[in-house]
């Protein structure tokens, strides 16, 4: 997901020392979500107090949704032109299960240096898949909660906005029209008390011509009963008022029901000066694939500010029935 930002920079600097700034960004939403026959997991007690585990129980179908993100960035540059960036996210979110408010919090920090072309994050960091070019596409909704990469099952290096995230590197080198990407994530698993090596590793190359971009990036992973892995190419075009993209995968993992194909389309038209028209579908060969497809809108109030909503549907590929899903709300960015 790709927000445009508005920044308030403060400087910070000391007496023979190089400056160091400062940045503020990120966005707020807030409105209303309706997941059909919808659930949570609420904790137990017995006559005592004491806990007894947690019961699956249905709850509101429609509630509050909202988020506050809040990205505080620090940069600094040598006199050579490199330049060092540190950043850490405050994330505020509802419990999609209950409506009430998520705990809120600081996450991991990504440090990263830069150079011309040359990036290299480390820490909780984005790892390949997460910064490929159109893989997310456009997603209805002011929560995003349709996508065209639905068929994917594998679990690829994210960046956590809530969480420490992982202890991870990520590469990427561009140069003219062409971008090269890599990531790396030594993860550790225990099992029988023994840990065991369960690495992730990722690579990618991009190309952009006029008004099209073209993507292919392969992962794997190591994992304690077999290795996993996912390639994806992904093609995005804009031709004046319509941007649309191409999503298509193959998704190699342990479980058989969900190994397979995953494919999407997803496309935005903006209609007068300030609507656009959203749509996403996303599907796996899999017989326990999650098929994805849904509509959206977004009328742009002007000032970093903007409504929002849309409708879809979610089933997953052995699951009895489908999903309705639909939310409306405010988005603002500062």
């Amino acid at each position: 997901m790709k927000n445009v930002l508005y920044a308030t920079t403060a400087l910070i600097a000391t007496a023979g020392v190089a400056s160091a700034e400062i940045n503020f960004s990120g966005f707020a939403r807030f409105g209303l979500g309706y997941e059909e026959d919808r659930t949570s997991d609420v904790q137990n007690f017995t006559a005592g107090g004491a806990s007894a585990g947690t019961t699956t129980v249905d709850t509101d179908e429609t509630i509050l949704v909202s988020r506050f993100r809040l990205n505080i960035d620090v940069n600094a540059e040598t006199d050579g032109g490199v330049e060092f960036s540190g950043r850490v996210r405050l994330q505020a979110d509802e419990d999609s299960g209950t409506g009430e408010a998520n705990e809120a919090g600081l996450n991991g920090a990504r440090f990263s240096v830069i150079y011309g072309g040359l990036r290299v994050d480390a820490g909780n960091v984005a790892g390949v898949f997460d910064n490929l070019p159109n893989y997310f596409g456009v997603e209805p909704g002011l929560e995003e909660f349709i996508g065209q990469y639905s068929g994917v099952d594998y679990s690829f290096l994210e960046y956590s906005s809530t969480g420490s995230g992982s202890n991870a590197v990520f590469f990427q080198y561009a140069v003219g029209d062409f971008a090269f990407g890599a990531s790396y994530d030594q993860q550790t698993v225990a099992l029988g008390g023994v840990a065991q090596d369960a690495d992730r590793w990722d690579v990618s190359v991009s190309y952009t011509f006029d008004n099209i971009t073209a993507a292919l990036a392969y992962g794997e992973s190591d994992l304690v009963f077999g290795t996993e892995s996912l390639t994806v190419f992904t093609l995005g075009a804009e031709f004046g008022d319509f941007f649309g993209t191409l999503f298509l995968a193959d998704d190699d993992v342990l479980n058989a029901d969900r190994d397979g194909t995953a494919y999407g389309v997803s496309a935005s038209y903006k209609i007068g000066s300030a609507t656009t028209l959203t749509f996403a579908y996303g599907d796996g060969t899999g017989a326990d694939d999650l098929e994805q497809y849904g509509i959206g809108v977004v009328y742009d109030l002007g000032g970093g500010t903007s409504l929002r909503g849309g409708i879809g549907q979610s089933e997953r590929g052995l699951a009895s029935d489908s999903t309705l899903q639909a939310d409306f709300g405010v988005l603002f960015n500062f």
